[in-house]
């Protein structure tokens, strides 16, 4: 069974699909848990795309079907797939490392159908393994959500004993405190209200602001300043200025994207030798270090688990901004 739109804009309606066997380098997975993501808002309306699209790009499954050729993994082995699901293996950025740009690259969901079934036919270059002892429904969120957000922390080079903000608990925000916390580092929450400042204090958060109350970049400021801001929600009207919260030679990273622009204040980014940036998820080896660092340091994705078939509801409810954090559905439940 699979979740599939056949028109634009099209109702996800539940169908019945014989099981193919997987070509020559894929593998096919029996899907466990499979994540809803806000990436996803957009396959379900199939602007362009190839109909019918059967979205969904956090998966976490086991192998029961093996392509030909593929080597190094086996039947019954408990794997992840992310939003990065293949690429060429051959361009400037494969070669070196860099498979998440390649301008081949796979994404389930878009370039084949995706994890929102029962079962998913995906290349064997975008397997992650589970580490064993972690469970499924946590898993599947670490191929994007997760993945994207200890990656942003991890590559920032923030000082040890450095400060960093988070600006937006939700589901990217809350699992970007917790690594950043596991890390080491001083944690600032960003988030409007005041609703959210137990939970993100739970999580690991030092410090919390409330962005409706004062003006977030400036607030940093008065605790004086921080090495790297993660900006995960989907906004950047309040990026600007969010920038003055920066220490010299601090990062502004931006995860969550809209189609609005930033305005750079140039006088503060020369002076303070600042960056603004972005970061785009990562490769399947990068899940792997992200499920093994998640296991080893307790950080988990707050979810809300729902049946496969209650997909049109996720996503709606996903539209409304009512998640507290991940929606996970559930793809044993009609077993």
């Amino acid at each position: 069974m699979m979740m599939r739109v056949h028109t634009e804009r099209g109702p996800l309606v539940a169908e019945r699909v014989e099981l193919s066997t997987p070509p020559r380098g894929w593998v096919r997975i029996r899907i466990t848990a499979s994540g809803v993501c806000n990436a996803d808002l957009n396959t379900v309306k199939a602007h362009g795309a190839s109909l019918p699209v059967t979205p969904g790009h956090e998966i976490a499954g086991v192998i029961d079907a093996l392509g030909e050729g593929v080597k190094g993994w086996g039947l019954g082995e408990n794997v992840a797939v992310g939003w990065f699901g293949g690429s060429c293996g051959h361009c400037d950025f494969c070669r070196s490392g860099d498979v998440v740009h390649c301008a081949e690259r796979k994404i389930p969901g878009l370039s084949y159908p995706g994890g929102w079934a029962e079962s998913v036919i995906v290349p064997a270059d975008a397997l992650a393994r589970i580490p064993e002892g972690l469970d499924p429904f946590d898993a599947a969120p670490m191929g994007c959500a997760g993945v994207t957000t200890f990656n942003a922390v991890r590559v920032a080079d923030v000082p040890a004993g450095g400060r960093v903000a988070v600006f937006g608990i939700g589901g990217l925000g809350h699992l970007a405190v917790q690594f950043a916390a596991r890390m080491g580092y001083e944690v600032v929450a960003i988030a409007r209200g005041t609703e959210r400042e137990e939970l993100a204090r739970s999580l690991g958060a030092q410090h919390y602001i409330d962005s409706e109350d004062r003006e977030p970049g400036a607030a940093l400021q008065e605790l004086g300043g921080v090495d790297l801001i993660i900006s995960t929600a989907a906004t950047t009207k309040p990026v600007s200025e969010l920038i003055a919260g920066l220490r010299v030679g601090g990062k502004l990273m931006l995860l969550g994207v809209d189609d609005g622009v930033v305005e750079v204040p140039v006088a503060q980014v020369v002076m303070k030798s600042l960056t603004v940036t972005g970061h785009l998820t990562g490769s399947p080896r990068d899940i792997e270090e992200t499920m093994q660092f998640a296991l080893l340091n307790n950080v988990r994705p707050l979810i809300e688990r729902m049946p496969i078939e209650q997909a049109e509801r996720a996503v709606a409810e996903l539209a409304a901004g009512t998640p507290r954090f991940r929606i996970v559905l559930d793809a044993t439940a009609s077993r």
